[in-house]
Order: structure tokens, then sequence, then C-alpha cells
């Protein structure tokens, strides 16, 4: 990412959360009335907590990942609950509006102060207890989940072959090698035919987290470990990750295909992320190029970032896309928000004659968290159909 957009991006995101919290504050402390030191102290945590996520990221930069993980870890867990407090507050103004209609005589006095420092109470613990919950359950780890794909143009000899999916993993500053060593463990239990990593496997430069991805050196699979380019990537220096993979025997492949399987198997496409192009450097998907000159009567897997990517690849007949990126939404209920900007969110789906599959993701970005939603290790299970 340049400094100006870095820039850009920093800025916005501060402003966007002092505001956030200026909002909080001043309807859950500033009108509950309390008394001038508690506001102060309430108010004196919140402006540190607004620009902790900014903090943290910055101070990585210069500290390095292991002297600021605890502190980017606790930031982070403040910005999912801090998504929590905002709704919940929105939805205590909505209750403020329908009692000062009802019974408006309950909005003046002592009375109006016992309510909303009510809601006030209401709304922090039940944040914290659902921030918790989130916590928990993207703590616990990835599960294995099995999902059978039905493709008309299978060979009969690829019937039940067996690609691993992990996906959107974000190696970074709250997911480390321990975490990478577990989720290798449980694919090479699953004695795959193949693994492919769709994207978004990291946030942060090689430098940073080289001892952390080491571990995906130790996948096993008998075709092979094969990778794409997410939009995280292009944050992260994408050119001299996909040089430091194939050190790990993890072949990226870019707008290409290989044969799976000799003359009788199918084909095995990658593409770039979706907008990879904006970042001018000489990166951008090209599926025309990927699929360029392949036999028709053979199937073709496409492994590609964004599930939206899927539009074209029915175009051109491809049999069957894998991709992640929308983690589910990974927060409910902010998953509306992926829904504005993904046309498929998560799961199998059906595209003329393309099936696409969306895995909510093997890691988590940003917040620990995961409420609604889950982590898992995509075994999918090729068979004629």
């Amino acid at each position: 990412m340049s400094i100006t957009r870095t820039l850009v991006f920093l800025v916005s995101i501060t402003a966007i959360s002092l505001l956030a919290h200026r909002y909080v504050y001043v309807r859950l402390v500033r009108d509950a009335e309390w008394s001038p030191r508690i506001r102060r102290s309430l108010g004196f945590v919140l402006g540190l907590l607004a620009v902790s996520p900014i903090g943290a990221m910055i101070s990585t930069v210069f500290f390095g990942r292991s002297v600021t993980k605890p502190f980017t870890f606790v930031a982070m867990i403040w910005m999912g609950t801090m998504l929590y407090l905002i709704l919940g507050t929105g939805l205590a103004e909505i209750v403020r509006l329908v009692v000062r209609v009802v019974r408006p005589e309950a909005m003046s006095g002592d009375r109006r102060v016992f309510l909303v420092r009510a809601l006030s109470g209401i709304v922090a613990a039940a944040a914290s207890g659902v921030a918790a919950y989130g916590i928990g359950h993207a703590l616990a780890g990835p599960e294995r989940k099995r999902v059978q794909v039905a493709l008309a143009k299978l060979p009969v000899s690829k019937q039940g072959y067996r690609i691993v999916q992990l996906t959107d993993v974000h190696v970074g500053p709250t997911i480390g090698r321990d975490r990478i060593e577990r989720i290798v463990a449980d694919v090479n239990a699953l004695a795959p035919d193949l693994v492919a990593i769709t994207g978004d496997l990291v946030d942060g430069s090689v430098d940073a987290l080289r001892r952390h991805v080491e571990p995906l050196g130790g996948l096993r699979a008998k075709d092979g470990v094969f990778f794409v380019t997410g939009n995280h990537e292009y944050y992260s220096g994408a050119d001299e990750w996909i040089a430091h993979l194939a050190t790990l025997g993890i072949r990226t492949l870019r707008n290409e295909r290989v044969a799976i399987g000799g003359d009788d198997g199918f084909d095995l496409a990658g593409v770039d992320d979706f907008r990879s192009g904006t970042y001018g450097n000489g990166h951008g998907p090209d599926l025309a190029r990927a699929l360029d000159g392949r036999d028709r009567s053979r199937p073709v897997v496409l492994l590609a970032h964004q599930p939206k990517q899927a539009f074209e690849a029915a175009e051109r007949g491809v049999d069957l896309q894998l991709s992640g990126h929308t983690h589910a939404g990974q927060i409910r209920p902010f998953d509306w928000l992926v829904r504005l900007e993904q046309p498929f969110l998560v799961g199998l789906h059906r595209l003329r004659e393309t099936t696409l599959y969306v895995s909510p993701g093997t890691g988590f970005w940003g917040p620990p968290m995961r409420v609604g939603t889950t982590s898992e290790i995509t075994e999918l299970v090729l068979v004629r159909g």
C-alpha cells in the first residue's frame, strides 16, 4: 500500500473511531448524568480506546509483532466490542423515542436519569456478553467441514477426489505460529489429494511473519499445495510473499492453470485478486489467459479469492470456483455490510453450469471474534453428477 493510501486510511479510520466513541460517550455516559469524576474518567478511557487500534497498527510497524501482540489483541477485542456498543446504543435510542411518545412524563427529572442509566447498563452488559462469546468461538479454532460437489465432467478415476481449502487465515497481529501449526496438523490428518489456499493468507510483511508462516511448509497433499492472492496480500507485499511461499513448497497460480492427474484428470486454474490491478504492480485478474487453449471436455476448478469473480467464471464455462473473502460476515448482524459488496456470502451456489463454494474463512480479521459464523477447514469431495 502506498504512503498516501496508508495516511488516508489511518486518518479516515481515526476520525470515524473518534466520532463513534463520542456518540457512545454522549448517549451512555453524559446523558446518564453520572458524577463529573465518573464522566471524566470514562471519557478519558474511551478516548484512549478510540485510538488504540490505530496505535496498535503503528506500534507493530516500529516495535514488531512479538512486542506489541498483547496490546494489539486488547485493541482488536475493543474494536469488536465497540461495534456492539454502537448497535446497542442505537437500539436504546429507539427505546427512548418510544418512551417519549408513549409516556412523556418518564423522560423528565429523576425518572429520565433512571431510564438512561438502566439502558446504559443493559447495553454495556449485552455488548460485553456478546463479545465474550465471539472471542471464545473465534479462539476455539476452525472446524473441519466436508462438502460434496458434483461435477458433470469429472473423470471416473477422480471420483471422490478431495481438495482441502484454506482461506482468509490472516496470519498477522492476532494469528500466529501456534494456530498455523494446529491448522497444518488438521489438514494433514485429512490426507488430502490437493490443498488450495484462496487468498488473504497474511497481514504483514515477509520479514515480520516469516517465522509464523513457516509451518505451512509442512502441508502435505498428493498433488501439491496451491495459492492465489487475496486483497490483503497487496497490502503486505504480494510479490515478496509469492516468492517466499515458493520456498515453502506452495505454488502460486497467477492467471494460469495446471493439469491435475494427467490426461484422465482435471484442470486447476487460479487468478489474481479481483482488485489487484488497482495497485499498479503488474498484477490483475485475467481469467481468459488462465483458460486459454484448454480442453473443454476436462473439468476446470478455479481458485479466485472474491466470490464476485464467479460471474465471469460462469460465462467462461468454469465447473467449480473456490472462494473466500467474505468471512460469512464474521460478526453478525454486520454481515449485511458484506452483502452490499459481495453477491454470495457463504456456502454452495449455482450460476449456470458453474458451482461456487464460498468458505467462511479459516481465521478471522480485525477483532478476534466470530458471532453467528464459524471458521472452517473445508474438505471438498468431488463426485460425478
